[in-house]
């Protein structure tokens, strides 16, 4: 069954060029990753340095152990404190239904 990491960040002001940048970057390369199914990045239209990601997985092992571990997450990962101006808050959900 698929999960969805729905993951909530307020960004610095000044840091939001550079949240997109690292985080295209990890965007672009999961994109290859065997587990992963889409990913969808949202901004609050009233609060432009309030975004959510939404990552949706069919492996929630493989996103555990193998996934958060990739290189390419790690100077994302290290720029977090640098970037946001509170902790992200992560929650996670099950799929029951999906159409297109």
């Amino acid at each position: 069954m698929n999960e969805t990491y729905v993951i909530t960040f307020h960004v610095k002001p000044a840091e939001v060029r550079r949240f997109h940048a690292l985080l295209d970057g990890v965007l672009d390369a999961m994109r290859g990753e065997a587990t992963f199914v889409r990913a969808a990045l949202h901004v609050d239209p009233d609060r432009p340095n309030m975004f959510q990601l939404h990552e949706t997985w069919s492996d929630r092992k493989d996103v555990l152990t193998v996934q958060l571990q990739r290189d390419y997450r790690r100077v994302w990962h290290a720029a977090l404190e640098e970037i946001l101006a509170e902790p992200r808050s992560v929650a996670i959900w099950t799929q029951l239904r999906a159409d297109p």
